[in-house]
């Protein structure tokens, strides 16, 4: 995680006391007694925090914040206050402050906010370099779309697998992507170069998988609903794997496939061969903050495809999104983003909450909803959320905490 924490101050004990409380927390500190001594520290590749008092003589703490937002607004910015400066501190929030500490403040509050602000911006210095992988190619992080803690694990153990050259056994609900999940191994694997063949297992015969692994030649063959295979092509895919053929065999189910086995329906030397690596991918209910960027993403590739103008996703298009369960996950989802993008009306995107859920939990639903929306839309600014919103900034945060949602998940 970020460690640096660049304290300007300039009265000299309260740097030095400062600074100890820092490094007592095993953090890197970098002192600073006035504006001119910190600006060179100030760029988008600081990988830190900073500090500052409100009030010092020549340019303040109100100009190193305006600085801080016009170099990087992603930067955050603690300002400590005498105890008349809170109306102005409170003011400098809203400029896009980080938070305001009263001095003398205590160890435990200084150290806690500091935190806090450490954690946001490693998010966006990891975010940054996603952004940044994305632009050079990772495949992980072009096609695998979500802000949420289980896509973030899932483009990980993507990356993780395709460095190896073992089979790999993908598993998911329908319509959770499966076989693109095998396109982005092969896309970030050694085999890149080389061809990457994609047979349906339901009705492949033996020689029919000969064929496709002669024209996998080196590279990757991937079968989809692998439980479906006969018995035949089952023996004839596992002596084909321990006959040593120079193909990465990739394999993909939505069934329970430990059952299939058990039940006798496919073999048991097949599935431990197959199940060399594994990776899963999560159902949409289970990342519902992925929702709102899915369908957003969904919905501008469909009109780029169509050459139309892309519609406002308006509020009631999230809240009527984020209330259902999606059981065809992803590939539903595309679907009615399709529809959406040709005009064409669909009851899921007006729909009001689950009737069978009470009225508070129906409008903790849709508050929910909206909360992503907002931070959504301003890509993780939450000064620009809370005033979306039309909140006061401390109910924004409140609501956040309440949902489990942090602004710096959806920063980019």
């Amino acid at each position: 995680m970020t460690m640096r924490v660049l304290i300007v101050d300039d009265e000299r004990d309260v740097r030095e006391a400062l600074g100890q409380t820092i490094e007592l927390a095993d953090l890197d500190v970098v002192r600073a007694g006035s504006f001119v001594e910190a600006k060179d520290y100030i760029d988008p590749s600081f990988d830190g925090v900073i500090v500052t008092d409100l009030r010092m003589p020549g340019r303040d703490g109100f100009f190193l914040l305006d600085h801080v937002r016009k170099i990087d607004p992603d930067l955050p910015v603690i300002l400590l206050t005498g105890e008349g400066d809170v109306p102005l501190a409170v003011k400098a929030i809203s400029d896009g402050a980080f938070a305001f500490l009263e001095k003398p403040c205590g160890a435990k509050d200084f150290l806690a906010t500091v935190e806090r602000a450490l954690q946001a911006r490693a998010s966006v210095m990891e975010n940054r370099r996603l952004k940044l992988e994305t632009d050079r190619g990772d495949a992980a992080a072009r096609m695998l779309v979500g802000v949420s803690a289980a896509s973030d694990a899932l483009r990980a153990r993507v990356r993780a697998v395709a460095r190896a050259s073992a089979e790999v056994l993908i598993t998911g609900e329908p319509g959770t992507g499966t076989p693109k999940i095998a396109e982005v191994i092969h896309l970030l694997s050694g085999a890149v170069s080389r061809p990457f063949v994609k047979r349906s297992a339901a009705q492949l015969s033996a020689q029919d998988l000969g064929s496709a692994l002669t024209d996998a030649k080196t590279g990757t063959l991937y079968l989809d609903d692998v439980t479906a295979l006969t018995p035949a092509v089952q023996f004839a895919l596992l002596d084909a794997l321990e006959t040593g053929r120079d193909v990465r065999v990739l394999s993909g189910t939505s069934r329970d496939i430990e059952d299939e086995v058990a039940q006798g329906r496919f073999s048991t030397d097949l599935f431990y061969r197959l199940d060399l690596m594994r990776v899963h991918v999560p159902a949409l209910r289970e990342r519902p903050e992925d929702i709102p960027v899915l369908f957003a993403h969904y919905v501008a590739q469909a009109c780029e495809q169509a050459n139309l103008a892309q519609p406002a996703i308006t509020s009631d298009v999230i809240a009527g999104l984020m209330s259902q369960d999606w059981p065809g996950n992803a590939r539903g989802l595309m679907n009615i983003a399709m529809r959406f993008a040709m005009g064409m009306g669909d009851d899921r995107l007006t729909r009001t909450p689950d009737a069978g859920l009470g009225l508070v939990e129906q409008l903790a639903q849709v508050e929910r909803s909206l909360l992503v929306d907002a931070l959504q839309r301003t890509q993780g600014r939450s000064g620009e959320a809370a005033h979306m919103l039309k909140l006061p900034r401390k109910t924004f945060y409140d609501k956040l905490a309440r949902h489990g949602l942090k602004p710096e998940d959806y920063r980019r």
